[in-house]
C-alpha cells in the first residue's frame, strides 16, 4: 500500500494536496504555517503545525513509501529534503523546485531527491501523476534498478541499430546519468544505413561499438536493452546474461529477464517510452537528444502513419520546440550509396509475385540496411500489399518484410517460417529475420549454390507461412469467441 507524507506546504504544495484528495490522498502533512494547516484541515486533511526539519517530529510519523517536499523556497526544501532522506532512506522522495533557487541549492536537492519537479501551478496535475498510482510505482522501480548498478551501465541497442534504437539509448543513458549511474550507449555490428550514419554524425552522438560480449561483460557493471527485449536475440550478448533494464515497444515472446521492464506494444516507438520516463523525472532533453528522439519516433511510426498512439503524438509535441529542424532535414536527405542502389535494382529485377505478395532475393549484399529500404520501395508497386526482401551477408541470411492494407501479421508469419532455424519477429506490418546459413542450409561449394539453396527454401517457407498463419481478423474472432463475445455484424479485414 502506498502511503504519502507532505513536508512543508507552500502555495503549490497546498494545491497539490487538494488535487491528490481523490487519488489516494496523503497520510499527513507537516507544515510550519498555521493558516495553511487550518485550511488543509477544513478540507479533511490530517495536517500538523510543526517544523518539518525537526527530527523528533519525523520520528513520530509512521513509515512512508512516498515523501513530497513542497515548501515555496528551494533553500527550505533543501533543508527538509536532507532530513527526510535520513528519516526515510528507502522512500520515493519528490522535491518541488522552489523560488529563488541557487545552483548550490539545486545541486544539493538533486543529490538526495529521486525527482525534482517544476512547481508552476499549471503543472499541479502533472506533478500529481508522478506521485500516485501505478505510474509512481513504475518510476520508483526504474530508479531502483538503475541506482542498483554498482558501476557503469551499458545501454545496448539491437545489432546494426536504427534511429529509434539509437535515440532511445542516448536518452536512457542521459536519464541514468541524471540518477547518478554513469552510462554508455553502445551496440554490436555496424551503423551502415546512410540516414542512420547521418543521424549519428550530424548530431555528434557519442556511441560505442562493442567488439565482443566478453569485453563488454568485463567492463560494465550492468546492462540495459532498448528497442529489443532479450539478450542474445538481435544482439551478441549471452542469452543467460542478467539484465537490469529493458525498454521496448515490440511485443515480446515469453518472459523478459530483467530487474525492470517497460514493454508497451501499443506504442509506436521506443523513443516515446524513454521520453515518457524523462518527463516523469522532470528532465528536459537537450536539443541534440530531442532531435534524435523526434527522428526515432518519426521513422518507427512512418511519419505518424503506422501503429502510432496518442502517447507518440504527445511525446513528439512535447519536444518539438527543442528540435533542430535544419539538422533533422539534413538527416532525412542523405546521399544513397551505390551498393544500396544496386540492391534496389536487383530486388526489382529478381522479384517473384504471387497475387499481392512480392518476394525478392537480392543475392550477396554488403549493407543489410539496404534490405528494408528495398522492401519499402517495392511496397509502393501497384497491387502489392506484402513484400519480403532477403540476401546473404557473411554467413547469415537477412530478411526484411513490409505490409500495408492487409490483415497479415508479418511478425508472427516470420516467426512461424524461420524462428526454428534462426531468429525472427517484429510488428504486424514491419518485421525481419536472421538465419545462420550453414546451420539451416548446410555446406556448399560456392555462392551460386548457396543462393540457389536459399531461393529454394526461403521463398517457399514464407509463402507457406502466409497460408498457414491465421489473419489478424480470424484471431480477433477466435479470441472473442473464447470469452463468449458475440458480434452483431461482420468484422471486416483491416
Amino acid at each position: 500500500m502506498v502511503s504519502r507524507v507532505v513536508l512543508g506546504c507552500g502555495t503549490v504544495g497546498q494545491r497539490l494536496v487538494s488535487r491528490l484528495a481523490d487519488r489516494g490522498g496523503v497520510r499527513t502533512v507537516v507544515c510550519g504555517t498555521e493558516s495553511r494547516v487550518e485550511a488543509l484541515r477544513s478540507e479533511g486533511v490530517d495536517a500538523t503545525v510543526a517544523n518539518p526539519t525537526d527530527v523528533s517530529v519525523l520520528a513520530d510519523l509512521p513509515a512512508m513509501s512516498t515523501v513530497i517536499v513542497a515548501a515555496d523556497s528551494t533553500a527550505r526544501n533543501r533543508e527538509i529534503a536532507t532530513v527526510a532522506r535520513d528519516r526515510y532512506p528507502g522512500a520515493f522522495l519528490v522535491v518541488l523546485d522552489g523560488m529563488e533557487a541557487t545552483d548550490a541549492d539545486l545541486e544539493a536537492v538533486s543529490a538526495v531527491a529521486d525527482v525534482v519537479l517544476d512547481p508552476e501551478p499549471a503543472l499541479v496535475d502533472s506533478i500529481a501523476d508522478q506521485v500516485v498510482g501505478e505510474r509512481a510505482e513504475d518510476t520508483r522501480r526504474l530508479r531502483s534498478a538503475i541506482r542498483g548498478v554498482d558501476g557503469e551501465l551499458a545501454v545496448v541497442m539491437h545489432d546494426n541499430p536504427d534511429p529509434d534504437a539509437i535515440a532511445s539509448a542516448v536518452a536512457l543513458a542521459m536519464l541514468s546519468e541524471a540518477l547518478g549511474t554513469p552510462a554508455t550507449p553502445c551496440y554490436f555490428g555496424e551503423i551502415s544505413h546512410q540516414e542512420n550514419r547521418a543521424m549519428v554524425n550530424l548530431l555528434d552522438l557519442e556511441l560505442e561499438g562493442l567488439a565482443s560480449a566478453d569485453a563488454a561483460i568485463e567492463r560494465f557493471a550492468g546492462f540495459a536493452l532498448v528497442d529489443h527485449s532479450r539478450p542474445g536475440v538481435n544482439d551478441q550478448l549471452p542469452e543467460d546474461l542478467d539484465v537490469d533494464v529493458v525498454i521496448d515497444h515490440h511485443p515480446p515472446r515469453g518472459g523478459v529477464p530483467a530487474v525492470y521492464a517497460d514493454l508497451r506494444a501499443d506504442v509506436g516507438a521506443t523513443s516515446t517510452l524513454v521520453l515518457d520516463h524523462l518527463h516523469r523525472y522532470g528532465i528536459v532533453p537537450s536539443s541534440t537528444v530531442a532531435t534524435a528522439l523526434m527522428y526515432g519516433i518519426r521513422v518507427d511510426t512512418d511519419d505518424f502513419a503506422r501503429e502510432v498512439s496518442k502517447l507518440d503524438f504527445e511525446a513528439a509535441a512535447s519536444i518539438l520546440p527543442s528540435v533542430d529542424e535544419g539538422l533533422l532535414a539534413r538527416i532525412e536527405s542523405p546521399s544513397v550509396s551505390g551498393d544500396t542502389m544496386s540492391t534496389f535494382a536487383t530486388a526489382i529485377e529478381d522479384r517473384e509475385v504471387r497475387g499481392s505478395v512480392l518476394v525478392s532475393c537480392v543475392g550477396r549484399i554488403s549493407d543489410r540496411d539496404a534490405l528494408p529500404q528495398a522492401a519499402d520501395k517495392l511496397l509502393t508497386m501497384e497491387g502489392i500489399t506484402t513484400v519480403l526482401v532477403y540476401g546473404l551477408m557473411g554467413d547469415d541470411v537477412f530478411m526484411s518484410a513490409r505490409a500495408r492494407g492487409t490483415n497479415v501479421d508479418l511478425g508472427e508469419t516470420l516467426r512461424m517460417a524461420f524462428d526454428h532455424i534462426g531468429s525472427a519477429g517484429g510488428h504486424a506490418d514491419m518485421a525481419g529475420a536472421q538465419v545462420p546459413f550453414t546451420d539451416a542450409f548446410g555446406e556448399f561449394e560456392d555462392d551460386a549454390d548457396r543462393l540457389a539453396a536459399i531461393r529454394g527454401v526461403v521463398t517457399e517457407a514464407f509463402f507457406d507461412a502466409l497460408q498457414e498463419r491465421p489473419s489478424r481478423t480470424a484471431e480477433l474472432l477466435e479470441e472473442a469467441d473464447s470469452v463468449g463475445f458475440e458480434f452483431d455484424g461482420v468484422l471486416e479485414n483491416d
